[in-house]
């Protein structure tokens, strides 16, 4: 309804006043014509009427002075924002504040408390800005009327008190969560607990919207800052770094992640949803295209860990659920490495400084330092991570040390030690199964803030559960986060395994050239720079032909050479493996598959590229993109081709 303001059309809607105005313009003979006038109109999702502006009287708060004290607290390193990319966009916000709107027109929310006061019996209108004297901002209804009868010289008695019906925008009833939640303004024993609070994790999204209006009104009302680090996250958007919508189809429930999702229910949810038909045909194409099998089942853990590996990229994530099924094969890996693991470890019986144990015992072989100092390291440098809130960082760590350090390599080279129960193995068997022991307890911990729920049930599993003691945790959610201990770290014996290593890898090079199975047990030779790396190699011979898959190793004296029929690898100037192919590879069969290869297939498919370039406007008519591919793949053929003669040259000097 118009107002007072519009004169002799008060109390008229607004579309019949329009046609009233038409009129009254008519009989004063003022209208000129009229004409069609293109423009956008805002309807209503819901009623469809039409949105219109309505100015109205809004309550604001002033926010400079405030500001500049939300500025200073970072400036001056009392409030830490992660990461620190943000703090320019926080000072970009507080530098530059203006008042805050607080006014909102909806039916819920807290209500302004802000009271009109009248005299019994007076005519005069709130939204009259001639009136903002009587307008008194007070905790109660009572205490406005008191203020207001001080102030106006009358009696509560005489008042009248009307409450603005406008609610407090949102963010302002955010802004007071973390103290208004624990008894505020009264110093209740919450609040004297848990305010200030140490750290908010939110979205970078709402960096202004909320984080600073927390700490603007914490500063305001408390005189403390309502948390000591802010961890701001990135927003997750779909494969291609578009922001998730229904009508692109390209939403992500996470539920449907953990769970398993089929096409069918995906495409349900969308007819389910409030989307016109047309959008509905749109998304359901879109995700016809990203999900054609529906989403495969991965549960909670490796989705957590996927998002964190995610952290990586800066404000946004742009989440490939290929990768968190790679995560989930993760999971999986865990899983079995650690059950096989355990029938490795029934014999053990733990205690609570099993490191300590092991590193005075004097029975570790080098393997067992070697991966001792490893687990300190990755506690190390996930304790580190976690600090700095580097959980992309962290995952890495995580992921290199169980898949690549405790599986592939620990995992394997300790299976001959263990399975080999003869006394004069004792002390090694021993150690090793105490080494590992010690990588499960302490990797399921590390891994347990990410992965929750597979830690807690294969942690349980470990042996000795409920025999450590009064201060043995009932769960690996309260048991201590592991920490340095100096006395595991190695430095030789993770550079003398790096040569180790180094050598295993080159031995499956060679095997992988020759085709030969893991059945096969071929005779490897090493020949080392120097007598130092000679003695380091031949201390853990034992441990290359684990991993090697060999039948049996040497390490060369200065001055030996391999016997006849040996293929060589240079991995450096200080390693060179040979690798004993007599008696397992044909040489003149070798040789003859070799030439028909070169001759069959690879020659005839050099002369027609080089035909075909030669041929008379092939510079001129072809594309320049099949041109470019015919000389990649000419490329390709003359190292293939290369590389034959190579290996013939090889079997030719083997034979």
């Amino acid at each position: 309804l118009l107002n007072s303001s519009a004169g002799v059309f008060e109390g008229m809607l607004r579309y019949e006043a329009r046609v009233e105005i038409e009129r009254a313009l008519e009989k004063k003979g003022l209208i000129r014509g009229k004409e069609s006038n293109k423009m956008r109109l805002g309807i209503c999702s819901r009623s469809g009427d039409i949105i219109e502006p309505y100015l109205t009287p809004q309550w604001y708060v002033k926010c400079e002075e405030m500001a500049a004290k939300a500025v200073a607290e970072v400036k001056e390193g009392r409030l830490r924002i992660e990461p620190a990319v943000h703090i320019k966009t926080w000072y970009h916000w507080l530098e530059n504040a203006r008042d805050w709107c607080v006014s909102r027109q909806l039916w819920w929310g807290h209500q302004i408390p802000a009271y009109f006061i009248k005299k019994r019996g007076e005519n005069i209108s709130h939204s009259d800005p001639g009136n903002n004297d009587r307008w008194f901002v007070a905790r109660s209804k009572e205490s406005a009327l008191n203020e207001a009868s001080e102030k106006l010289q009358t009696p509560v008695e005489e008042l009248d008190a009307e409450q603005d019906s406008d609610v407090l925008d949102t963010w302002f009833s955010s802004g007071l969560f973390p103290f208004s939640t624990l008894g505020w303004p009264e110093e209740t024993d919450d609040f004297k607990a848990f305010y200030p609070n140490t750290l908010l994790e939110t979205g970078m999204d709402i960096l202004f919207f909320w984080v600073a209006r927390m700490v603007m009104l914490g500063l305001e009302l408390t005189e403390k800052l309502p948390f000591k680090t802010v961890f701001l996250h990135p927003m997750v958007r779909d494969k291609y770094g578009r922001k998730m919508s229904k009508s692109l189809g390209n939403v992500v429930d996470p539920l449907g992640v953990i769970c398993g999702c089929t096409l069918g229910s995906l495409l349900s949810k969308l007819e389910m949803g409030n989307l016109p038909k047309k959008e509905v045909e749109t998304a359901k194409k879109a995700q016809k295209a990203d999900f054609p099998e529906g989403i495969p089942e991965c549960g909670t853990d490796a989705l957590r860990f996927g998002l964190l590996a995610y952290m990586i990229q800066g404000n946004n994530i742009n989440l490939d659920l290929n990768r968190v099924v790679g995560y989930r094969n993760f999971c999986n890996k865990l899983w079995n490495a650690t059950r096989f693991a355990l029938t490795y470890v029934t014999e053990v019986k733990p205690s609570m400084n099993m490191a300590q144990m092991l590193i005075e015992s004097g029975e570790r072989a080098p393997r067992d330092r070697w991966i001792m100092s490893r687990l300190n390291r990755a506690i190390a440098e996930t304790n580190r991570c976690f600090g700095d809130y580097d959980f992309s960082g962290a995952t890495t760590s995580l992921y290199h040390f169980w898949l690549y350090e405790l599986c592939d390599h620990y995992l394997e080279l300790i299976k001959p030690v263990v399975n080999d129960k003869s006394e004069s193995n004792a002390k090694s068997r021993r150690a090793a199964q105490g080494c590992l022991y010690l990588c499960l307890d302490f990797g399921l911990k590390l891994l347990h803030p990410i992965m929750p729920f597979v830690t807690e049930d294969l942690w349980q599993r470990l042996p000795g559960r409920g025999t450590l003691g009064p201060n043995e945790p009932s769960s690996i959610m309260i048991a201590k986060y592991p920490t340095t201990y100096e006395a595991m770290n190695d430095v030789e014996a993770e550079e003398n395994y790096e040569l180790v290593k180094t050598a295993i890898h080159t031995a499956r090079s060679l095997r992988a050239d020759y085709n030969l199975t893991p059945q096969v047990r071929p005779t490897f030779y090493i020949r080392l720079g120097s007598k130092k790396l000679a003695e380091v190699m031949k201390n853990q011979l034992e441990d290359f032909s684990t991993l090697a898959k060999a039948g049996e190793a040497k390490v060369l004296e200065e001055g030996e050479n391999p016997p006849k029929g040996c293929a060589i690898h240079i991995a450096s100037t200080e390693l060179t493996v040979f690798i004993l192919l007599a008696g397992l590879v044909d040489f003149e069969a070798e040789i003859e598959k070799l030439e028909k290869q070169k001759a069959q297939k690879i020659c005839p498919s050099i002369e027609g590229i080089v035909k075909r370039r030669n041929a008379e406007g092939y510079t001129s008519k072809v594309p320049e993109a099949i041109r470019q591919a015919d000389e990649q793949r000419l490329e390709e053929l003359n190292a293939q081709k290369l590389g034959i003669e190579s290996a013939i040259r090889n079997f030719e000097a083997m034979c």
